[in-house]
């Protein structure tokens, strides 16, 4: 099977413009097939500022009122998917921008909490992997945006760690999938405030260890548990890293590989 890369980039990256810059010139020179889903950065606050609508986040998580929708959905699949995909251009790299909603890519439905409202957020539950994958034989970058759909006309905010997930698990039946998650550190850190503490492999097996231990820096267990789940459900392989390090994650000389045993 051929090899695709799914990168995710964080808001780090997308608020910083030599580094998005310097991003996308190394993401545009992989040779293999490669997909890359964005999130937000913080354009979206600072311009819901602007127009005086006021942002609520519960533990971390923003909740989407309907006027906060429009905001995400201008700014996400709008400006920042589009300044991506023009700046893959740039670099010889043909690029598509989707989000969700287009071509139906991606199916999910609001979230039900037994407590909290999140207004339009939603949890993915499918993927196209017909188009996606019609789109990559054409020798085409996939660029994602945060957004989805329901299929009823609602669209909804999605959380673009779970949509780079989801659409690795989809898309490994039909290619030998590795998912990138690459962010300000440089990989899983046993001192989350020393850059130089990266555990290089974990397995499940020490996986168990380092969380037994308190070694696992907290914020870092969703994402690590998301990682164990799709390497079950297909993924050949998870990094996570530095966006800046892309080409030393991919050869495996940065960051922390997550593989089974």
């Amino acid at each position: 099977m051929a090899k695709l890369y799914v990168i995710k980039i964080g808001g780090n990256i997308i608020d910083d413009e030599a580094k998005l810059a310097s991003f996308l010139k190394e993401f545009a020179s992989i040779e293999e097939k490669k997909i890359l889903v964005h999130g937000g950065g913080k354009l979206a606050t600072r311009l819901a500022e602007k127009l005086g609508i006021e942002q609520q986040l519960v533990d971390g998580r923003r909740i989407t009122d309907a006027e906060t929708l429009k905001i995400v959905t201008m700014v996400y699949a709008g400006f920042i998917n589009k300044n991506i995909v023009a700046g893959l251009q740039a670099n010889n790299c043909n690029a598509m921008g989707l989000c969700g909603a287009d071509g139906d890519a991606i199916l999910a439905h609001k979230r039900q909490h037994p407590v909290l409202d999140y207004g339009f957020v939603g949890d993915v539950d499918a993927i196209n992997t017909e188009l996606i994958s019609g789109l990559l034989e054409k020798n085409i970058a996939v660029v994602f945006a945060p957004i989805t759909h329901d299929q009823q006309g609602q669209l909804l905010n999605t959380n673009a760690d779970t949509i780079a997930q989801e659409i690795a698990r989809g898309m490994s039946e039909l290619y030998d999938v590795q998912l990138i998650y690459s962010f300000e550190k440089s990989g899983v850190l046993l001192d989350a405030n020393d850059d130089t503490t990266v555990i290089p492999e974990i397995k499940p097996s020490n996986y168990q260890q380092l969380k037994s231990k308190n070694k696992i820096f907290a914020g870092m267990i969703p994402k690590l548990d998301n990682a164990f789940a799709a390497l079950k459900s297909g993924v050949d392989k998870v990094i996570i890293g530095k966006a800046e390090n892309l080409k030393e994650l991919i050869n495996g000389s940065s960051g922390t590989t997550i593989i089974n045993e």
